[in-house]
């Protein structure tokens, strides 16, 4: 019954996306206040319909339903409580489910929380975000449905996938989701933009708070799923380039963009006609993930789904959604008005310049991840774009944006003193060229670009610090003023202080890690050593072992330093019993930043297996670095400015202020 409820509960919920999807933009567009009334309310039941329908379907997993065909196809009687609960997304249907449970609850957010909202423009983005949810429940209800019933179900299922029953991608498809489902909000306020012709400072303050959150999520969604697939995998890389991979890197990497341009609107407004172009972009290349991942067009790990009746359905769904908002961006953009004017040398134009390397970027990665599927389907011609394509075309674009990102918080707006911002980043500089002369010092030529990979880094870290640091005069009032006026300083501006220090830190990781690693592939018999960078790795044998839905061959490993016990480590091969699918799980030895790496590969007979035993400098770094961005988008959440509108321009509050005193 319960399942029942959860098919009725989406069903009804499509009807009422309906009614959210034209009264509320009617009401806009005539000015009816009744009408737009209708927005809020429907938007926060449209959430909790679907949320009922996501209960259903997490219920009927909990209890091992196998009469619902989407539970037999992915789980197990046996499985662990906590992959029968994660089970409900790890599956191309539950997944869907989730990704509009996610899509209703932007909106009831909006619904619930916009009371500072222009009344039209609250209405008629609620009536957007209803669109696209509509357009995504019928894709479900007509290709995915997740409460199919069987007829004869029988006695156990067939087990989820081996690869998804880890706690990290238990984790990584809900953050994953909620930064690809969280831009649609943005794209709903640009489309609700052009609707209204309302393209404002106060809009791109609106903006802001989205923005943010999604970027926030996607960035820790990312960085959970490569490391996910670094220990998972067993091949110790932590990117590969692969399309699926790229999908989700391309809408963040145009947020990223949305984010700059949207301060230069806010502040200026200027760039307001790039600004609403950059909201619909960065929806759509959220989108076009989804058609990767669901299309078929793709064989990935990442994968969900083959069938291409569902591929023509997001297909069709992507030339509404991106093809309506660019024709109606087509048509009211010229009509928009420009905002203010700003000298090349200024905060302004070094957010222009940082846009133009992250959209050329954005650009690189999606023709290489794109022209393959499409000569593929042109010509019938299979190609591998790789690591070698992506390094050299998006590589050399971050090296001038990351020299380029200390100078922009020290310009000043609208017209920047160069030579006075080289002078505050004295310091940063110097920092950066000490630790780049002490790599190439302690490496010489043998590594000839880390020394400067790292005094890049060093430079994006020391930059940030300064910064802050100067806008204080810590060192001309003193340390006791000077922490005052740290504590009052406003969240945006610690925000972009520690994001852009994690962006340091992250680089600083990738550099060490790929420069500096050390490998060694060895076939080990019981007792045999090995090795590297310091280390002792003994191999003490293997042993079988069995969990609650696998066995698994266990290598038992003994870690030393200069003779001294360090650690034990148990990588391992798995098979799960329902799929007979093998598995890879790693062996991982953390000491500060820096990580031990083993993994197993064939067993050669007389108990000898295939080792890989790597040796990762500062790699946790990269993930850290990461977590450091993300805290960078609560604390700029955190500015209460961006909860109470945007501010009168002088004149007119001068005016407002005039009058109210005669």
């Amino acid at each position: 019954m319960i399942v029942e409820l959860g098919h009725y509960a989406l069903v009804l919920a499509f009807a009422l996306t309906l009614v959210q999807c034209v009264l509320p933009l009617w009401g806009a567009l005539s000015g009816d206040d009744r009408l737009m009334a209708v927005a809020p309310p429907v938007s926060v039941m449209l959430f909790v319909l679907v949320l009922i329908s996501f209960v259903a379907l997490t219920v009927a997993y909990l209890n091992s339903d196998f009469s619902v065909l989407n539970v037999l196809q992915n789980s197990h009687s046996a499985k662990p409580l906590i992959y029968k609960f994660t089970g409900v997304w790890g599956n191309h249907e539950g997944s869907m489910l989730l990704w509009v449970l996610i899509l209703v609850f932007f909106g009831a957010l909006v619904g619930f929380f916009g009371g500072n909202l222009p009344k039209d423009l609250k209405a008629a983005t609620l009536s957007v975000q209803a669109w696209v949810s509509a357009g995504f429940i019928l894709f479900l209800l007509a290709t995915s449905n997740p409460f199919e019933r069987v007829v004869n179900p029988p006695l156990e299922g067939a087990d989820l996938n081996p690869i998804l029953q880890d706690i990290g991608l238990a984790i990584h498809p809900p953050l994953l989701y909620v930064g690809y489902v969280g831009f649609s909000i943005t794209f709903s306020f640009a489309v609700a933009a052009l609707l209204l012709g309302r393209t404002d400072a106060a809009w791109a303050r609106w903006v802001r708070p989205w923005t943010l959150l999604a970027w926030c999520f996607l960035t820790l969604g990312i960085a959970m799923g490569s490391y996910w697939a670094y220990y998972e995998l067993g091949w110790g890389g932590w990117w590969f380039w692969d399309p699926v991979e790229n999908a989700s890197f391309m809408p963040w990497i145009a947020g990223t963009a949305l984010l700059h341009s949207a301060i230069v609107m806010e502040k200026r407004e200027a760039l307001k006609i790039w600004t609403v172009l950059l909201a619909i972009f960065t929806f759509s290349l959220s989108l076009l993930g989804t058609f990767l991942v669901r299309s078929g067009v793709l064989t990935s790990v990442h994968a969900f789904a083959t069938d291409p009746a569902r591929g023509v359905f997001i297909l069709v769904l992507l030339c509404i959604f991106i093809g309506g908002s660019l024709s109606l961006y087509a048509w009211r953009a010229p009509m928009l008005k420009q905002g203010g004017l700003f000298a090349p040398i200024s905060r302004e134009g070094g957010l222009v310049l940082n846009n133009l390397f992250l959209t050329a970027a954005c650009a690189a990665v999606f023709v290489g991840t794109l022209y393959p599927l499409a000569l593929d389907a042109i010509t019938g011609e299979k190609i591998s774009v790789g690591a070698p394509f992506f390094n050299l075309t998006f590589g050399p674009l971050m090296v001038p944006l990351l020299m380029a990102i200390p100078f922009g918080p020290v310009l000043s707006w609208k017209r920047g003193d160069l030579h006075a911002a080289s002078q505050r980043l004295y310091a940063a500089f110097g920092l950066a060229l000490l630790f780049a002369l002490v790599t190439f010092w302690l490496w010489g030529m043998e590594k000839v670009l880390a020394p400067m990979g790292v005094g890049l880094a060093v430079w994006v870290m020391a930059g940030a610090v300064s910064e802050i640091v100067t806008r204080v005069k810590f060192f001309e009032i003193g340390p006791k003023r000077g922490f005052a006026r740290l504590v009052g300083l406003p969240g945006s501006a610690w925000g972009t202080v520690v994001a852009h220090f994690g962006v340091g830190v992250t680089v600083l990781g990738i550099v060490t890690a790929s420069a500096f690693q050390e490998e060694r592939i060895e076939t080990m018999r019981p007792g045999d050593s090995v090795e590297l960078s310091g280390y002792e790795v003994t191999f003490d044998g293997a042993a079988p072992r069995r969990g609650p839905n696998y066995t698994e061959e266990v290598g038992h490993f003994t870690i030393r330093k200069a003779g001294a016990y360090v650690a034990d480590l148990d990588p391992s091969k798995r098979v799960y019993t329902a799929r007979q699918m093998p598995t890879t799980e790693a062996g991982i030895h953390t000491t500060g930043f820096s990580q031990l790496y083993l993994s197993l590969g064939e067993s050669r007979g007389d108990g000898a297996v295939d080792v890989r035993v790597y040796y990762k400098p500062l790699i946790t770094l990269i993930w850290i670095g990461c977590v450091i961005m993300s805290l960078g988008a609560v604390f700029s959440m955190a500015d209460r400015r961006l909860r109470v509108g945007a501010p009168k321009p002088a004149a007119r509050r001068k005016a407002v202020q005039t009058a109210a005193a005669e």
